[in-house]
Protein backbone atom coordinates (compact mmCIF):
# COMPACT_ATOMS: atom_id res chain seq x y z
CA UNK A 1 0.00 0.00 0.00
CA UNK A 2 1.67 3.13 -0.87
CA UNK A 3 2.00 6.39 1.30
CA UNK A 4 -0.23 8.90 0.23
CA UNK A 5 0.82 11.57 2.54
CA UNK A 6 2.63 12.13 6.04
CA UNK A 7 -1.08 12.08 7.85
CA UNK A 8 -2.45 8.68 5.88
CA UNK A 9 -1.96 5.46 7.75
CA UNK A 10 -3.53 3.30 6.06
CA UNK A 11 -5.88 3.03 2.23
CA UNK A 12 -8.59 0.91 0.61
CA UNK A 13 -8.49 -1.17 -2.38
CA UNK A 14 -10.75 0.07 -4.88
CA UNK A 15 -10.55 -1.91 -7.92
CA UNK A 16 -8.11 -4.76 -9.58
CA UNK A 17 -7.43 -4.44 -12.94
CA UNK A 18 -5.11 -7.41 -12.95
CA UNK A 19 -6.31 -11.23 -11.71
CA UNK A 20 -3.98 -14.09 -10.73
CA UNK A 21 -2.54 -15.58 -14.33
CA UNK A 22 -2.63 -12.06 -16.27
CA UNK A 23 0.54 -10.57 -17.60
CA UNK A 24 0.84 -6.65 -16.66
CA UNK A 25 3.65 -4.10 -18.02
CA UNK A 26 5.37 -2.54 -15.73
CA UNK A 27 3.90 0.92 -15.13
CA UNK A 28 0.68 -0.59 -16.12
CA UNK A 29 -2.14 0.49 -13.55
CA UNK A 30 -2.67 -2.35 -11.95
CA UNK A 31 -5.21 -1.59 -8.90
CA UNK A 32 -7.24 1.58 -7.62
CA UNK A 33 -7.08 2.28 -4.37
CA UNK A 34 -8.61 5.03 -1.93
CA UNK A 35 -8.10 7.28 1.25
CA UNK A 36 -9.27 10.19 3.56
CA UNK A 37 -6.95 12.43 1.11
CA UNK A 38 -7.04 11.34 -2.44
CA UNK A 39 -8.37 8.30 -4.65
CA UNK A 40 -5.48 7.15 -6.96
CA UNK A 41 -4.41 3.93 -9.17
CA UNK A 42 -1.29 2.35 -8.49
CA UNK A 43 1.05 1.12 -11.01
CA UNK A 44 3.11 -2.04 -11.55
CA UNK A 45 6.39 -1.83 -10.63
CA UNK A 46 7.96 -4.51 -12.81
CA UNK A 47 7.15 -6.53 -15.94
CA UNK A 48 5.46 -10.25 -15.18
CA UNK A 49 2.81 -12.28 -14.84
CA UNK A 50 0.16 -11.36 -11.23
CA UNK A 51 1.19 -14.61 -9.21
CA UNK A 52 -1.26 -13.47 -6.43
CA UNK A 53 -3.37 -10.88 -5.62
CA UNK A 54 -2.98 -10.57 -1.26
CA UNK A 55 -5.45 -7.47 -0.37
CA UNK A 56 -9.34 -7.57 -1.77
CA UNK A 57 -11.44 -4.73 -3.07
CA UNK A 58 -12.92 -3.31 -0.35
CA UNK A 59 -10.07 -4.58 2.12
CA UNK A 60 -8.43 -1.61 4.14
CA UNK A 61 -5.02 -1.81 5.08
CA UNK A 62 -1.60 -0.22 6.48
CA UNK A 63 0.64 1.86 4.53
CA UNK A 64 3.44 -0.46 3.82
CA UNK A 65 1.25 -3.33 3.65
CA UNK A 66 2.09 -5.90 0.58
CA UNK A 67 -0.44 -6.03 -1.86
CA UNK A 68 0.17 -8.65 -4.79
CA UNK A 69 3.18 -10.51 -6.42
CA UNK A 70 4.28 -10.49 -9.44
CA UNK A 71 6.25 -13.26 -10.98
CA UNK A 72 9.51 -11.63 -12.86
CA UNK A 73 10.63 -14.58 -14.35
CA UNK A 74 7.54 -15.13 -16.34
CA UNK A 75 7.08 -14.28 -20.24
CA UNK A 76 4.20 -13.20 -22.07
CA UNK A 77 1.89 -15.76 -24.15
CA UNK A 78 3.43 -18.98 -22.19
CA UNK A 79 1.78 -21.12 -20.37
CA UNK A 80 1.74 -20.69 -16.46
CA UNK A 81 1.03 -23.07 -13.72
CA UNK A 82 -2.54 -22.74 -12.32
CA UNK A 83 -2.23 -19.92 -9.38
CA UNK A 84 -4.72 -22.17 -7.45
CA UNK A 85 -1.85 -24.61 -6.94
CA UNK A 86 0.52 -22.61 -6.57
CA UNK A 87 2.46 -22.78 -3.01
CA UNK A 88 5.20 -19.72 -2.06
CA UNK A 89 6.63 -17.61 -4.00
CA UNK A 90 10.50 -17.59 -5.86
CA UNK A 91 13.02 -15.22 -6.00
CA UNK A 92 11.68 -13.63 -8.95
CA UNK A 93 8.61 -12.57 -7.45
CA UNK A 94 8.29 -9.01 -6.78
CA UNK A 95 5.94 -7.42 -3.81
CA UNK A 96 3.75 -4.63 -5.03
CA UNK A 97 4.38 -2.43 -1.49
CA UNK A 98 5.52 0.75 -0.85
CA UNK A 99 6.57 1.00 2.66
CA UNK A 100 7.51 4.80 3.08
CA UNK A 101 7.90 7.72 1.35
CA UNK A 102 10.84 6.63 0.14
CA UNK A 103 8.46 4.46 -2.31
CA UNK A 104 10.91 1.05 -2.72
CA UNK A 105 9.60 -2.39 -3.30
CA UNK A 106 10.16 -4.81 -0.96
CA UNK A 107 12.56 -7.11 -2.80
CA UNK A 108 13.73 -6.17 -5.97
CA UNK A 109 14.16 -2.64 -5.43
CA UNK A 110 12.03 -1.31 -8.31
CA UNK A 111 10.47 2.19 -7.69
CA UNK A 112 6.58 2.39 -6.72
CA UNK A 113 5.07 5.46 -9.36
CA UNK A 114 2.79 6.78 -6.91
CA UNK A 115 0.27 8.28 -8.74
CA UNK A 116 -1.29 8.63 -12.25
CA UNK A 117 -5.19 10.30 -12.65
CA UNK A 118 -6.95 7.29 -14.44
CA UNK A 119 -6.77 3.99 -15.57
CA UNK A 120 -7.00 3.90 -20.01
CA UNK A 121 -5.77 0.52 -20.38
CA UNK A 122 -8.01 -2.17 -20.74
CA UNK A 123 -10.35 -1.93 -23.39
CA UNK A 124 -14.15 -2.32 -22.83
CA UNK A 125 -15.58 -5.79 -22.46
CA UNK A 126 -19.28 -8.01 -21.79
CA UNK A 127 -19.83 -6.84 -18.17
CA UNK A 128 -21.53 -9.34 -15.71
CA UNK A 129 -22.89 -8.84 -12.18
CA UNK A 130 -22.83 -5.92 -10.28
CA UNK A 131 -21.02 -2.36 -11.10
CA UNK A 132 -18.86 -1.19 -9.05
CA UNK A 133 -17.86 2.31 -9.16
CA UNK A 134 -15.08 4.61 -8.36
CA UNK A 135 -15.47 7.56 -5.62
CA UNK A 136 -14.58 10.03 -8.52
CA UNK A 137 -17.41 8.24 -11.19
CA UNK A 138 -20.24 8.12 -8.08
CA UNK A 139 -19.24 12.11 -7.03
CA UNK A 140 -19.59 12.69 -10.41
CA UNK A 141 -22.79 11.52 -11.37
CA UNK A 142 -24.31 12.78 -7.87
CA UNK A 143 -23.63 15.89 -8.64
CA UNK A 144 -25.05 15.98 -12.33
CA UNK A 145 -27.41 13.39 -11.27
CA UNK A 146 -26.78 10.96 -13.85
CA UNK A 147 -28.03 7.06 -13.66
CA UNK A 148 -24.67 5.33 -14.12
CA UNK A 149 -26.42 2.47 -15.82
CA UNK A 150 -27.22 4.70 -18.92
CA UNK A 151 -23.84 5.03 -19.26
CA UNK A 152 -21.42 2.33 -21.34
CA UNK A 153 -17.91 1.83 -19.48
CA UNK A 154 -14.86 1.39 -21.75
CA UNK A 155 -12.80 0.26 -19.10
CA UNK A 156 -11.96 -4.02 -17.72
CA UNK A 157 -15.24 -5.47 -17.95
CA UNK A 158 -17.45 -2.48 -18.77
CA UNK A 159 -16.28 -0.60 -15.81
CA UNK A 160 -17.51 3.05 -16.00
CA UNK A 161 -14.40 5.54 -15.97
CA UNK A 162 -14.32 9.32 -14.98
CA UNK A 163 -13.44 9.73 -18.61
CA UNK A 164 -16.54 7.48 -19.74
CA UNK A 165 -19.08 10.07 -17.48
CA UNK A 166 -17.51 13.27 -18.66
CA UNK A 167 -17.95 11.77 -22.38
CA UNK A 168 -21.61 11.48 -21.78
CA UNK A 169 -21.96 14.67 -19.89
CA UNK A 170 -20.33 16.42 -22.98
CA UNK A 171 -22.71 14.64 -25.23
CA UNK A 172 -25.67 16.07 -23.97
CA UNK A 173 -26.67 13.45 -21.03
CA UNK A 174 -26.85 15.16 -18.03
CA UNK A 175 -30.20 16.60 -17.26
CA UNK A 176 -30.64 20.63 -17.96
CA UNK A 177 -31.46 22.55 -15.08
CA UNK A 178 -33.95 25.46 -15.29
CA UNK A 179 -32.43 29.02 -14.20
CA UNK A 180 -28.96 27.77 -15.16
CA UNK A 181 -28.61 29.99 -18.35
CA UNK A 182 -25.33 32.38 -18.00
CA UNK A 183 -23.72 30.47 -15.05
CA UNK A 184 -19.90 30.21 -15.45
CA UNK A 185 -17.87 27.25 -13.75
CA UNK A 186 -17.28 29.07 -10.96
CA UNK A 187 -20.66 29.70 -10.14
CA UNK A 188 -21.27 26.16 -9.75
CA UNK A 189 -17.68 24.73 -7.79
CA UNK A 190 -18.64 24.88 -4.13
CA UNK A 191 -17.27 28.04 -1.98
CA UNK A 192 -13.65 28.57 -1.46
CA UNK A 193 -13.61 31.90 0.32
CA UNK A 194 -15.66 33.76 3.31
CA UNK A 195 -18.43 35.71 1.99
CA UNK A 196 -21.13 37.02 4.31
CA UNK A 197 -24.32 35.02 4.15
CA UNK A 198 -26.83 37.28 3.14
CA UNK A 199 -25.51 37.75 -0.34
CA UNK A 200 -28.73 36.82 -3.17
CA UNK A 201 -28.74 33.79 -4.41
CA UNK A 202 -29.33 33.19 -8.25
CA UNK A 203 -32.64 31.47 -8.84
CA UNK A 204 -32.12 27.80 -9.63
CA UNK A 205 -35.63 27.00 -11.06
CA UNK A 206 -36.92 23.14 -10.06
CA UNK A 207 -34.40 20.20 -9.82
CA UNK A 208 -35.15 16.72 -9.12
CA UNK A 209 -34.11 15.19 -5.53
CA UNK A 210 -31.24 13.32 -5.65
CA UNK A 211 -30.54 10.20 -3.89
CA UNK A 212 -28.42 10.46 -0.62
CA UNK A 213 -24.80 9.39 -1.75
CA UNK A 214 -24.14 6.63 1.72
CA UNK A 215 -26.94 4.15 0.77
CA UNK A 216 -30.39 3.26 -0.79
CA UNK A 217 -33.79 3.31 0.37
CA UNK A 218 -34.70 1.09 3.15
CA UNK A 219 -38.71 0.17 3.59
CA UNK A 220 -39.88 1.57 6.79
CA UNK A 221 -40.57 -0.90 9.69
CA UNK A 222 -44.20 -2.06 10.78
CA UNK A 223 -45.74 1.16 12.85
CA UNK A 224 -43.10 3.91 11.26
CA UNK A 225 -45.30 4.34 8.00
CA UNK A 226 -45.35 7.91 9.58
CA UNK A 227 -41.81 8.40 8.77
CA UNK A 228 -41.72 8.24 5.53
CA UNK A 229 -39.15 6.64 3.09
CA UNK A 230 -35.55 6.69 4.91
CA UNK A 231 -32.35 5.84 3.90
CA UNK A 232 -29.95 3.38 5.56
CA UNK A 233 -26.87 2.47 4.27
CA UNK A 234 -22.96 2.37 5.41
CA UNK A 235 -20.55 5.19 4.81
CA UNK A 236 -18.37 6.20 2.28
CA UNK A 237 -14.67 4.97 2.75
CA UNK A 238 -13.80 8.59 2.48
CA UNK A 239 -15.59 9.71 5.37
CA UNK A 240 -15.01 6.50 7.25
CA UNK A 241 -11.53 7.33 7.04
CA UNK A 242 -12.14 10.93 7.65
CA UNK A 243 -13.86 9.80 10.76
CA UNK A 244 -11.09 7.91 11.77
CA UNK A 245 -8.39 10.36 11.49
CA UNK A 246 -10.96 13.34 12.82
CA UNK A 247 -11.59 11.00 16.20
CA UNK A 248 -7.58 9.96 16.25
CA UNK A 249 -7.07 13.65 16.58
CA UNK A 250 -8.89 14.50 18.98
CA UNK A 251 -7.74 11.52 21.32
CA UNK A 252 -3.89 12.71 20.44
CA UNK A 253 -4.30 16.57 20.89
CA UNK A 254 -4.79 18.34 23.83
CA UNK A 255 -7.17 20.67 21.64
CA UNK A 256 -8.40 24.12 23.01
CA UNK A 257 -10.11 26.97 20.34
CA UNK A 258 -9.30 30.74 20.63
CA UNK A 259 -11.65 33.20 19.32
CA UNK A 260 -10.64 36.84 17.90
CA UNK A 261 -13.08 39.59 16.52
CA UNK A 262 -11.64 41.26 13.49
CA UNK A 263 -12.33 43.86 11.05
CA UNK A 264 -12.01 43.13 7.63
CA UNK A 265 -13.07 46.62 6.31
CA UNK A 266 -10.13 47.59 4.79
CA UNK A 267 -9.51 44.05 2.60
CA UNK A 268 -13.61 44.08 1.88
CA UNK A 269 -12.47 47.92 -0.05
CA UNK A 270 -9.52 45.94 -1.38
CA UNK A 271 -11.53 43.54 -2.77
CA UNK A 272 -13.97 45.65 -4.65
CA UNK A 273 -10.79 46.27 -6.97
CA UNK A 274 -9.06 43.07 -7.28
CA UNK A 275 -12.30 41.30 -7.75
CA UNK A 276 -10.28 38.53 -5.54
CA UNK A 277 -12.10 36.69 -2.45
CA UNK A 278 -10.85 37.23 1.44
CA UNK A 279 -9.58 33.87 1.39
CA UNK A 280 -5.88 34.71 -0.81
CA UNK A 281 -5.95 37.68 2.08
CA UNK A 282 -6.41 35.66 4.74
CA UNK A 283 -3.78 33.29 3.99
CA UNK A 284 -1.26 36.07 2.89
CA UNK A 285 -1.85 37.87 6.92
CA UNK A 286 -1.45 34.36 7.55
CA UNK A 287 1.78 33.55 6.87
CA UNK A 288 3.56 36.56 7.88
CA UNK A 289 1.73 36.17 11.51
CA UNK A 290 3.39 32.37 11.39
CA UNK A 291 7.13 34.14 10.69
CA UNK A 292 6.22 36.24 13.30
CA UNK A 293 5.68 33.26 15.72
CA UNK A 294 6.72 30.23 14.24
CA UNK A 295 6.31 28.00 16.85
CA UNK A 296 2.43 27.70 15.44
CA UNK A 297 4.29 26.36 12.33
CA UNK A 298 5.12 23.56 13.40
CA UNK A 299 4.29 19.86 14.04
CA UNK A 300 4.16 17.26 16.89
CA UNK A 301 4.86 13.39 16.16
CA UNK A 302 5.00 11.30 19.37
CA UNK A 303 7.50 13.80 21.77
CA UNK A 304 9.67 15.12 18.54
CA UNK A 305 8.57 18.73 18.02
CA UNK A 306 9.72 20.18 14.51
CA UNK A 307 9.36 23.89 13.78
CA UNK A 308 9.80 25.03 9.93
CA UNK A 309 11.38 28.06 8.21
CA UNK A 310 8.83 27.82 5.50
CA UNK A 311 5.63 27.91 5.32
CA UNK A 312 3.48 24.90 3.60
CA UNK A 313 -0.05 26.25 3.75
CA UNK A 314 -2.97 23.59 3.65
CA UNK A 315 -5.86 24.85 2.54
CA UNK A 316 -9.64 22.74 3.33
CA UNK A 317 -11.22 21.89 0.17
CA UNK A 318 -15.07 20.71 0.12
CA UNK A 319 -15.77 18.22 -1.87
CA UNK A 320 -19.68 18.06 -1.17
CA UNK A 321 -21.32 14.87 0.02
CA UNK A 322 -17.59 13.31 -1.09
CA UNK A 323 -16.28 14.81 1.89
CA UNK A 324 -12.61 16.73 2.30
CA UNK A 325 -9.60 17.03 1.36
CA UNK A 326 -6.61 19.51 2.40
CA UNK A 327 -3.96 20.53 -0.59
CA UNK A 328 -1.17 22.16 0.55
CA UNK A 329 0.55 25.09 -1.17
CA UNK A 330 4.39 24.86 -0.49
CA UNK A 331 6.71 27.65 0.11
CA UNK A 332 3.50 29.95 0.28
CA UNK A 333 5.57 32.29 2.31
CA UNK A 334 6.99 32.92 -1.61
CA UNK A 335 3.79 33.84 -3.13
CA UNK A 336 1.73 37.33 -3.19
CA UNK A 337 -2.08 37.80 -2.76
CA UNK A 338 -2.79 37.34 -6.41
CA UNK A 339 -0.03 34.54 -6.22
CA UNK A 340 -1.93 32.85 -3.30
CA UNK A 341 -5.01 33.13 -5.06
CA UNK A 342 -4.29 31.34 -8.24
CA UNK A 343 -2.81 28.74 -6.32
CA UNK A 344 -5.75 28.43 -4.60
CA UNK A 345 -8.16 27.96 -7.58
CA UNK A 346 -6.12 25.63 -9.15
CA UNK A 347 -6.00 23.53 -6.42
CA UNK A 348 -9.30 23.46 -5.49
CA UNK A 349 -10.31 22.97 -9.19
CA UNK A 350 -7.99 19.48 -9.38
CA UNK A 351 -9.06 18.63 -6.03
CA UNK A 352 -12.61 18.41 -7.55
CA UNK A 353 -11.52 16.80 -10.52
CA UNK A 354 -9.89 13.99 -8.47
CA UNK A 355 -6.62 15.14 -10.24
CA UNK A 356 -4.02 15.58 -6.58
CA UNK A 357 -1.11 14.09 -6.82
CA UNK A 358 0.51 12.56 -3.51
CA UNK A 359 2.56 15.42 -3.34
CA UNK A 360 -0.18 18.01 -3.41
CA UNK A 361 -1.49 16.59 -0.07
CA UNK A 362 1.56 15.88 1.86
CA UNK A 363 4.16 18.38 3.70
CA UNK A 364 1.69 20.87 5.55
CA UNK A 365 2.80 23.04 8.32
CA UNK A 366 -0.47 25.14 9.05
CA UNK A 367 -3.44 24.65 8.04
CA UNK A 368 -6.44 27.22 6.76
CA UNK A 369 -10.34 25.50 6.94
CA UNK A 370 -12.96 28.15 5.33
CA UNK A 371 -17.24 27.24 5.63
CA UNK A 372 -17.81 30.87 6.60
CA UNK A 373 -18.96 30.96 2.83
CA UNK A 374 -21.74 28.87 3.62
CA UNK A 375 -22.88 31.07 6.03
CA UNK A 376 -21.18 29.91 9.36
CA UNK A 377 -20.11 32.71 12.02
CA UNK A 378 -18.25 30.33 15.03
CA UNK A 379 -16.32 26.86 15.04
CA UNK A 380 -14.32 24.72 16.67
CA UNK A 381 -11.94 22.90 14.27
CA UNK A 382 -10.02 19.76 14.52
CA UNK A 383 -6.63 20.09 14.07
CA UNK A 384 -5.09 18.35 10.91
CA UNK A 385 -2.63 16.40 12.58
CA UNK A 386 0.49 16.45 13.09
CA UNK A 387 -0.20 20.43 12.70
CA UNK A 388 -0.02 22.01 15.93
CA UNK A 389 -2.82 24.59 15.25
CA UNK A 390 -5.59 25.11 12.58
CA UNK A 391 -7.04 28.11 11.38
CA UNK A 392 -11.06 28.56 11.05
CA UNK A 393 -11.95 31.65 9.10
CA UNK A 394 -15.58 32.77 9.09
CA UNK A 395 -18.47 34.76 7.43
CA UNK A 396 -17.48 38.37 6.93
CA UNK A 397 -21.07 40.32 7.97
CA UNK A 398 -21.45 43.83 8.15
CA UNK A 399 -22.92 44.88 11.71
CA UNK A 400 -23.03 47.49 13.70
CA UNK A 401 -19.65 48.00 16.44
CA UNK A 402 -18.46 50.73 18.41
CA UNK A 403 -15.08 52.42 17.49
CA UNK A 404 -12.91 55.19 18.88
CA UNK A 405 -11.34 58.01 17.08
CA UNK A 406 -8.30 59.48 17.77
CA UNK A 407 -9.77 61.94 20.13
CA UNK A 408 -11.18 59.08 22.48
CA UNK A 409 -14.85 59.73 21.55
CA UNK A 410 -17.09 56.52 21.01
CA UNK A 411 -19.35 55.84 17.62
CA UNK A 412 -21.14 53.33 16.69
CA UNK A 413 -20.48 52.63 12.43
CA UNK A 414 -21.22 49.74 10.04
CA UNK A 415 -17.82 47.76 9.86
CA UNK A 416 -17.56 44.16 8.09
CA UNK A 417 -16.41 42.30 10.50
CA UNK A 418 -15.39 38.36 11.24
CA UNK A 419 -14.50 35.55 13.90
CA UNK A 420 -10.66 34.13 13.73
CA UNK A 421 -11.18 30.53 15.35
CA UNK A 422 -8.23 28.88 15.85
CA UNK A 423 -7.80 25.51 17.41
CA UNK A 424 -4.28 24.75 19.21
CA UNK A 425 -2.35 21.43 20.94
CA UNK A 426 -2.11 22.38 24.26
CA UNK A 427 0.69 19.55 24.36
CA UNK A 428 2.92 21.87 22.39
CA UNK A 429 1.42 25.70 22.56
CA UNK A 430 0.08 27.45 25.64
CA UNK A 431 -3.39 30.34 25.61
CA UNK A 432 -0.66 33.32 25.84
CA UNK A 433 0.74 32.59 22.59
CA UNK A 434 -2.49 31.63 20.34
CA UNK A 435 -3.58 35.13 21.97
CA UNK A 436 -0.90 36.75 21.02
CA UNK A 437 -0.58 34.87 17.43
CA UNK A 438 -4.80 35.58 16.58
CA UNK A 439 -3.61 39.23 17.67
CA UNK A 440 -1.04 39.75 15.17
CA UNK A 441 -2.85 38.61 12.79
CA UNK A 442 -5.89 40.65 13.46
CA UNK A 443 -4.14 43.46 13.19
CA UNK A 444 -2.12 43.17 9.89
CA UNK A 445 -6.27 42.22 8.43
CA UNK A 446 -7.06 45.28 10.07
CA UNK A 447 -4.35 47.53 8.93
CA UNK A 448 -4.41 46.06 5.43
CA UNK A 449 -2.57 48.94 3.07
CA UNK A 450 -3.60 49.79 -0.25
CA UNK A 451 -0.79 48.33 -2.15
CA UNK A 452 -1.29 44.55 -0.78
CA UNK A 453 0.89 45.32 2.40
CA UNK A 454 -0.47 43.77 5.74
CA UNK A 455 0.43 47.09 8.08
CA UNK A 456 2.75 45.29 10.14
Amino acid sequence: MPQMGVSVAEGTVVEWFKQPGDWVEADEIIASISTDKIDTDVESPAGGRVQEILVEVGATVDVGTVMARIATDANPGEAHADEAASTGTDEATAALQAPGDAGELQGDGHEVHEASAQSDAAAPAPRGGPRRYSPVVMRIAAEHDLDLERIEGTGRGGRVRKQDVLAFLENGGARGVAGDEGRTPEADQAPMHIESPYRPEAPAGPRKPRAPRFGAAAPAAAGDTDLGPVQSGPLSRMRQSIGRHMHQSLQTSATCTTVIEADLTRIAKAREQSRMTYLPYMARATIDALREFPLLNATLEGETFTQYEAVHLGIAVSLGGGGLIVPVIHNAQELSVEGLAARIRELAARARDNELTPDDVRGGTFTITNPGGYGSILATPVINQPQVAILDTEAVVKRPVVVTDALGDDAIVIRSMTYLCMSWDHRALDGALAAQFLAALRTRLENWAPDGGTGA
